[in-house]
């Protein structure tokens, strides 16, 4: 028998996601958020619904409840820029190289680490699962895999490989924001990442060279926030 889909968890993530962009592309920095009733008759909806996802919206920090006051959309400060929704949502908004840069300074305070530490402490098999990211890359030079899942599944890998569980827990994060930040420095160079560089990582990975691993993969992204840097100077001239 085939599982019916469920249409009350869908329609609660139709209006958390529709209700996530509004509130992060300023839809109500000049308007009051609305009631839940008024949530309900607009995207024609039960009041459960409304009531649950303006719940998740809470918990990603964008909203809170006030006394007298109702529902509030709180400063971007406050939002857990570490959800993948809330980062989603961001991303997807006016391009931002100042975004950009700040994510890519996080990268670069994260990841050679990672690669360190997957160097020395990376299992055969995780150490595998890098290579396999960048054969995939390879192949997506060729036209035989997707370039950006490709990349994606080297940089996730290396994070897992580190064996630390704080740092894999970034992959959702990393595997998100990257999309963005692929896009933008395939585009900006005119061509794919550059695999010699990837190789180097994942080489000092598999020879269980800790600190090589941590200069390959600051030099990869130092790479990416050079050619961010140069854009933001191009925009400025």
């Amino acid at each position: 028998m085939t599982a019916q889909p469920d249409l009350g968890r869908n329609l609660t993530y139709g209006l958390l996601d529709a209700l996530g962009k509004s509130i992060v592309t300023g839809t109500y920095e000049t308007r009051p958020f609305p009631t839940e009733a008024e949530l309900a008759r607009e995207h024609k909806v039960s009041r459960s619904v409304t009531r649950e996802a303006v719940k998740m919206l809470t918990a990603k920090g964008l909203l809170s409840a006030r006394p007298r006051q109702g529902t509030v959309v709180r400063p971007w400060s406050d939002w857990n820029l570490f959800d993948t929704d809330v980062l989603k949502w961001i991303l997807e908004r006016t391009f931002s190289l100042e975004l950009l840069r700040q994510f890519n300074e996080l990268r670069v305070a994260i990841e050679p680490e990672a690669a360190a530490l997957a160097a020395t402490y990376g299992s055969d098999e995780q150490k595998d699962a890098i290579l396999l990211g960048l054969e995939r890359m390879r192949a997506a030079e060729d036209g035989r895999d997707d370039t950006l899942d490709a990349d994606i599944a080297f940089h996730v890998a290396v994070l897992e490989a580190s064996g630390n569980p704080f740092y894999a827990q970034f992959r959702e994060t990393v595997a998100t924001a990257l999309r963005t930040s692929i896009r933008f420095t395939n585009r900006f160079k005119g061509r794919t990442a550059s695999l010699p560089d990837h190789a180097k990582v994942e080489l000092a990975i598999r020879n269980e060279d800790p600190e090589g691993a941590r200069r390959a993969m600051r030099a990869l992204i130092g790479d990416v926030l050079a050619l961010i840097e140069d854009a933001a100077s191009a925009e400025r001239s």
